[in-house]
């Protein structure tokens, strides 16, 4: 090994790029075997499953985020706040944007840093399709910034409600969510809740039976298609006892200030608007001179999560386009492929410091939960935990919960470890019966 440490520059700090540079830098940073670097556009981590919560006011942002530079000083690497630009592959550098605060000043200039590995975990964010409106008149829930906005706006619609003295608007509180992937249904769940638990609050003025109103809109012709038709159909008949309507087969053409326009006709009245109905890659990856794309912007990879044209630059998660066998289809974006993902290149970046061969990736399908608040939660378990591919287990209730909240709890244990998990979650298990369930400011 040379004097000169080998640069590792991960860009991304969601699930997988910080459990990836945790654990390099436990193993790597440590013992100065390598210099990792960290960089993310935002200052602080926190688990992108969470964000509906966030947004319904379920979960309080502030409690649960992580510090980037803290927690890189305990683990061994370094934090740089920023945000990718551009990558020169011939120098191997990559370039970030200038970060600029609330009022648009620049507080960060423009920054190059150097790599000899560099890894892309940026994740993905919502595509609204060019749909006239979206943009405008939509909240998107990519990030957590993002999810603390609709938050505030979701609580000042209450509160105009409960102050208001005339009759409301036909779209006044009434919600709807494009989309119904998981995402979709688990928001439209948690703010059914939120709202109900407003009214015991002593909001005044929401009648939840007659002003409320739910609406999730699909243009494919079932929810959650990806997955089985026994666990689609529980999550429809769960949506219906909560009075939240599903339109499926409508595709939405223009959102305004009152509401969707869709391509049937049909107008959903609705002040409160949520686009979660679909994602593309950022659009800064289909600018890196030199290496493939699809048409989501996805950096295509081999199983080795090496980009096809630069064995230098590896990609995963939301972000990657990975064969997942020998058709054309492509790894899931789902939290469970970035977590098997980043363990793998934890060990591909320490064979590749030692000149060894690198592993090639194959995705294990544990299965998928769907969390109704606290109505229900249900699952299908792939036959594979038990050495039986061709089969799924289906659970629903405490089962299925404990299940669901086991996931974010093993990313906590991947992220800090065992002492530091253990005192995070007694101490919310304390803080959190001290306090009303949902977040009323």
């Amino acid at each position: 090994m040379t004097d000169k440490l080998h640069r590792i520059v991960i860009v991304g700090g969601g699930a997988g790029g910080l459990e990836l540079a945790t654990r390099l830098g436990k193993k790597l940073g440590r013992k100065k075997r390598a210099d990792i670097t960290l960089i993310d556009r935002t200052m602080t981590h926190l688990w992108k499953p969470l964000l509906h919560e966030v947004a319904a006011g379920s979960l309080n942002s502030y409690e649960d985020e992580l510090s980037y530079m803290a927690h890189s000083h305990w683990n061994h690497f370094r934090f740089r706040l920023g945000e990718l630009d551009r990558v020169d592959r011939v120098n191997r550098t990559i370039t970030t944007l200038p970060t600029k605060d609330e009022h648009g000043e620049i507080y960060i200039p423009e920054r190059t840093f150097h790599y000899d590995t560099l890894v892309i975990a940026i994740g993905s964010e919502t595509n609204d399709f060019g749909i006239p409106g979206v943009k405008e008149h939509c909240h998107f829930l990519d990030q957590r910034q993002q999810a603390d906005h609709f938050h505030q706006f979701f609580l000042k619609k209450a509160y105009e409600v409960h102050a208001q003295q005339g009759p409301l608007r036909e779209g006044q509180l009434k919600i709807a969510i494009a989309g119904a992937g998981a995402t979709g249904i688990e928001l439209a769940a948690e703010l059914h809740d939120s709202l109900g638990q407003m009214v015991e609050y002593g909001f005044d003025g929401i009648n939840i039976k007659d002003d409320l109103k739910i609406s999730i809109i699909e243009a494919a012709d079932k929810i959650l298609p990806a997955l089985p038709d026994r666990l689609t159909n529980r999550t429809m008949s769960l949506l219906g006892n909560l009075g939240i309507e599903v339109l499926l087969g409508e595709r939405i053409v223009e959102a305004t200030t009152e509401g969707f326009k869709t391509e049937s006709g049909k107008f959903i009245p609705s002040e409160i608007k949520v686009w979660a109905a679909g994602i593309k890659a950022p659009d800064c990856l289909a600018r890196i001179e030199g290496l493939e794309t699809n048409r989501i912007n996805q950096l295509l990879v081999h199983r080795t999560l090496q980009t096809t044209r630069d064995e230098n630059i590896f990609a995963f998660g939301d972000c990657a386009a990975c064969p997942l066998d020998d058709s054309d289809n492509t790894v899931p974006p789902r939290a469970q492929a970035a977590h098997q993902q980043a363990s793998m290149l934890y060990k591909t970046i320490t064979r590749r410091l030692k000149g060894q061969s690198l592993p090639e990736y194959t995705y294990v399908d544990y299965g998928s939960l769907i969390n109704l608040s606290r109505y229900s939660t249900v699952g299908s378990l792939m036959g594979n935990l038990s050495g039986k591919f061709s089969s799924n287990i289906f659970i629903e209730g405490i089962v299925a919960r404990f299940v669901y909240l086991s996931l974010y709890k093993m990313h906590q244990l991947a992220v800090h470890g065992m002492v530091r998990f253990s005192l995070t979650t007694i101490g919310s298990f304390f803080t959190r019966r001290m306090k009303p369930r949902m977040k009323l400011h």
